[in-house]
């Protein structure tokens, strides 16, 4: 097994606001260092004079050093197929995850965490800090607070744990298990599906998907990441598979087993759902208004947002790219025209100088993205063997359910579609969920209108 050892150096704490300044990357084989990459990181922002003084990395020093993107590739390439190791790897992996997220790219690697790693192999020591274990342990560090420093001595620290305690490697990054037996591990089936994990007193404590549901297992058991993936990989004690075959029938499975039992886990994941939403509606004289508003259950909106800011400010967009009326809108209370008149952004639906069909036009081409082409249609995908089925069911613009077809040879296939569909409730969240795997996958998948 590769690891890349990585420390970066940064604006600050916390990695959705704070840039990274200095990275140092040092591929190790488990015996030597086969590789490495070390280079100070242009921010495009201000360092502050605290971070400074800590890491001694200036504004000039970086003033004209490569922009995270110009490294990016040689990041992507160093570090596959390689465990993430780093101290305190969360903090490393989240800055260098969201640099990558900006730049549209979702980097993932497995991460091991030298101090998590240190508190098992040594206990008992004062501090779990690299500078504390360091001394301790007789490991001299240069550039203390540089990238490349503090990355040499996390090279240091990892492999003197690794060699004092090689017979207990395997079991360190590959089988941490929880309460699974390795009988219960061999009989997790790598197929796709929904997965049920539950604790020692059997009750229900998450409900995830995947496409290879074994794989997916294991990668809950070895995630250290935070002390919530710790603590629910530390409460299973069983495994439940439901196979699905299908990746879009998974997504719809879980969706609904996770508002039917609401498992612990899954609640902590959803504080932080969307809110608010934008809905359609239709006024007396046939205009259609769009309107951003708290959501309420059962609500089904077009799209959804976290912040009511944000959905205002989608909505505002919206008005310019399809010069859609402010008053329609509710952006704008007035007697009359809206502003957007007096700029040439509105034709005047808001004084009926536009009629309802030619704007109501402008307004389902706004929202083409979260409508579905077509009001009536079936979604065909191959289901738990190459023989089956799995079907997804649309009616009026509806999520009508799903069901699993053995044969489409018979000249009545349609009937049969329409008979295997098991009735399930239409939601907002099951829209989205079949909008973005259509949009995503449009091009493997079977559709039949009716």
């Amino acid at each position: 097994m590769n690891y890349s050892i990585i420390d970066v150096e940064t604006t600050g704490s916390s990695p959705t606001i704070g840039k990274i300044t200095e990275i140092a990357i040092y591929v190790f084989n488990g015996s030597e260092v086969i590789d490495s990459f070390t280079s100070l990181v242009n921010p495009e922002c201000n360092i502050p004079w605290n971070i400074t003084r800590l890491t001694g990395i200036t504004n000039e020093m970086v003033e004209h050093a490569p922009k995270f993107y110009e490294i990016a590739k040689k990041i992507v390439e160093l570090s596959a197929n390689t465990l993430f190791v780093a101290h305190n790897a969360s903090f490393d992996y989240s800055f260098i995850r969201e640099e990558f997220k900006r730049l549209g790219y979702d980097y993932k690697r497995k991460t091991l965490c030298t101090v998590t790693l240190s508190r098992k192999l040594i206990p008992g020591m004062r501090s779990y800090s690299l500078g504390s274990l360091c001394e301790a342990l007789s490991i001299k560090i240069e550039n203390r607070h540089r990238a490349d420093g503090d990355a040499q001595a996390t090279v240091k620290l990892f492999s003197l744990l690794l060699n004092q305690h090689r017979t207990l490697e395997s079991d360190l990054f590959t089988s941490r298990k929880g309460s699974l037996s390795e009988k219960q591990l061999a009989e997790i089936p790598g197929c796709c599906g929904v997965y049920y994990f539950y604790n020692l007193h059997h009750d229900l404590i998450y409900i995830g998907k995947s496409k290879n549901v074994h794989q997916r297992v294991l990668a809950h058991l070895n995630n250290q990441l935070t002390k919530k993936a710790m603590d629910m990989s530390d409460s299973i004690a069983a495994v439940d598979v439901s196979e699905t075959g299908s990746e879009l029938v998974a997504l719809l499975l879980e969706s609904e087993e996770i508002k039917k039992h609401q498992p612990f886990f899954n609640r902590i994941q959803k504080r932080s759902a969307d809110h608010f939403g934008i809905f359609l509606d239709e006024d007396q004289q046939g205009y259609q208004h769009l309107i951003v508003r708290q959501m309420v259950e059962h609500d089904i909106p077009l799209t959804t947002f976290h912040f009511h800011q944000e959905a205002l400010d989608y909505l505002h967009s919206c008005c310019l790219k399809y010069k859609l009326c402010r008053k329609l809108c509710h952006l704008e209370i007035c007697q009359d025209t809206c502003f957007n008149v007096s700029t040439g952004g509105c034709s005047g639906a808001c004084i009926g100088l536009e009629t309802a069909e030619n704007y109501n036009e402008r307004v389902k081409e706004a929202i083409k993205q979260w409508t579905f082409a077509s009001p009536n249609f079936f979604i065909l995908e191959k289901g738990k063997n190459q023989e089956e089925w799995a079907v997804i069911k649309i009616a009026d613009g509806r999520y009508m359910g799903y069901g699993f077809l053995h044969s489409m040879d018979s000249s009545d296939y349609q009937e049969l579609l329409h008979d295997c569909i098991q009735r399930k409730k239409d939601n907002w969240e099951v829209r989205r969920i079949i909008t973005n795997y259509l949009r995503k996958n449009h091009r493997r998948l079977r559709i039949v209108e009716y």
